[in-house]
Formats: structure tokens, sequence, C-alpha cells
């Protein structure tokens, strides 16, 4: 099978490789997926550079965790009839060396979830990091319905999906934005309210869109940068779940202020969520599918051949949406 590599770790055009590899064999409890499309992650840029120096000890790594394809073949405890079905993968290249960066992959049959005939194989690809991410950051604390929602940078790849679950389940959401553009992506994904994060006065902003009312749930993609604004807008009892913390990766806590708000911390990552909580995401992503409740966000599509600038793009930070490969 064709599959795009690295070795080593560097830049993508120092680094990934085109090659030919032998066509996995199913084992026990896997599914042998014929992958279609694959989607290029910030975390997969990551690791590709450097960011886990263990990754390359026992070997060659095909990169990306997220993709879509056909099961081919079912290895021993996997029912026959799942050969044939459409499905969406996710979690492929974490603690395993071959994720979908090929046009096969072999993986435990629970991470290759149904995907429902209304949605494309590009769709599926988006659906392992970005949407699963923003699932357990609404959801891991309880409803959000009537709740008051901050969800900061709406149209990144996770806000972009936690907006439409928080206002599936019947939240009031306020959106942050750096840009016109991203504005009208949060209120066409049904925002009640979009402010600046830019401005000085962003805290201002969120009480004047909530109408003074204090904040009770907070989706936040840089957690060090926002924190001190953030707690001056939460209620007593409010939840943070951050996903990122690029700009300030090793934040300083105001403990004293945190405690007095009695205030719940949750940082998630897909890879580390309950097995709970990655069926309840796989159960609801899929109603949604099929229901037509999810928009997408696909900016790129390009072929496999072309992953070194996929890695790039996303690299940039400037890309909003997912970039995807086309096998």
């Amino acid at each position: 099978m064709k599959a795009m590599i690295f070795e080593k770790f560097g830049q993508a055009k120092d680094v990934l490789q085109w090659v030919e590899l032998d066509k996995p064999v199913v084992q026990a409890g896997e599914v042998l997926v014929k992958l279609y499309t694959s989607a290029v992650n910030p975390s997969d840029v990551k690791k590709r550079a450097g960011a886990f120096p263990e990754l390359l000890n026992n070997g060659e790594i095909i990169p990306n965790s997220d993709g879509a394809g056909v099961i081919e073949a079912v290895g021993e405890g996997v029912p026959k009839a799942r050969i044939g079905e459409r499905v969406w993968v996710y979690q492929a290249q974490h603690d395993r060396r071959f994720g979908t960066s090929a046009e096969f992959i072999r993986i435990e049959s629970k991470r290759a979830a149904h995907l429902p005939d209304e949605a494309s194989f590009e769709v599926g690809a988006c659906l392992g990091i970005p949407a699963m991410t923003a699932h357990r950051c609404v959801f891991a604390d309880g409803t959000v319905k009537s709740k008051k929602v901050l969800i900061t940078g709406g149209a990144g790849r996770v806000g972009f999906y936690a907006i439409q679950w928080a206002k599936i389940s019947g939240a009031f959401v306020i959106a942050t934005a750096s840009n016109s553009q991203d504005k009208e992506t949060c209120l066409s994904l049904g925002a009640d309210a979009v402010v600046d994060h830019t401005g000085h006065d962003f805290t201002q902003q969120i009480l004047q869109a909530s109408d003074g009312d204090l904040i009770e749930r907070v989706i936040d993609v840089e957690f060090g940068a926002n924190l001190e604004a953030v707690l001056n807008v939460v209620k007593i009892g409010a939840v943070i779940a951050t996903y990122s913390s690029t700009q300030e990766p090793e934040p300083q806590l105001p403990f004293y202020k945190m405690m007095y708000l009695d205030l719940t911390l949750r940082c998630v990552i897909v890879y580390s969520m309950p097995e709970s909580a990655k069926s309840m995401a796989i159960t609801d992503i899929e109603k949604a599918l099929k229901n037509h409740r999810l928009t997408h966000q696909i900016k790129t599509v390009l072929p496999l051949s072309e992953a070194v600038k996929a890695h790039e793009l996303v690299g940039s930070g400037k890309i909003r949406g997912c970039v995807i490969l086309s096998i």
C-alpha cells in the first residue's frame, strides 16, 4: 500500500516520505479499513515536529489520527456484518505507530465508528479530534440547557463544533472572535452573541452580551492567556473546560481566587477521555449526522501525496477548519 511516513523529526518537507508498505493484516478484535480520507490536526503536526521524543523508538510513523473509509476485513471476535461498513476512524496514531496517512489501516474495532450515509468521507475525517473534543468540553459536567456558555475561539476547529453542541442542547452561547469573518461564522452556527477577544474591554463585552449574568460554563482554547479575564465573568461553581494553552503553556494559577469561586477546571484531550465519554460522543455524533444537525468546516482537500503541504498549512496556524488528505 502507499503511505506517507516519517522516520525522524523535523519540518514536513524534510521528513515526510511517500513510500510503499505491506498491506496490514487484521488481528483479533480489529478491523481493516480501506481509507478514503485522512485529516491533519495540530497534534499530528506537533508529533511530526518532535513533541514526543520517544515516538520513534520502535520505527517509522504513519502520521494522523483521524480519517474515514470502508471496512474491508475483520479479525476474530468482530462481527462479519461490519465488512463493507462506512466508518470514521479516531485515535489511530495514539500509543501506536500507524495512523491514517495510508491506503489501509488496521485498528481496534471500537475506534472505527459507523459513518452514516448522510455524511461524506471528508466529513468523517473531521470528527475524531475536533468534534469529540468539543463534545467532551460541552457535556462532561452535565447539561448546558438554559445555561450561559462562553466559547473562546468559536471559529476554530473545536470551537466550531462546541457552539453547535451547546446550541443543540439549548444553551445561551457567547462566542469570541478576532475578526469580522470569524464573527459571522460563529453567528451562522447559532451563537447568540459574539465578542472581540482582542479588545481591552473583553470582560465588559461578555457581561453586556449576557445581560449582566455571570457565565456558568467556559470552553476555552487559550487557557493561560484568557484566565484572568475569564475569572472576572464566571459565577460561583462555574466550570472551565479547556483543551489548549498554546500562548502560555505553563500558566500560573491564582489559586485562592479560583478556590473561592468553587471553580472546576477540566482539561480535555480525546486520547484520555473515559471510554464512556467516547461512546457518548460517538452516539451523539451519529445522531446529529443522520439528522443533518452539524455543519462542518472543510477548508482544503489535497491528495495524500501532498501531505507536506497539508502539514505546512496546519502548522502555520492561519487556517480555520479541517485540512483533509484524499486517498
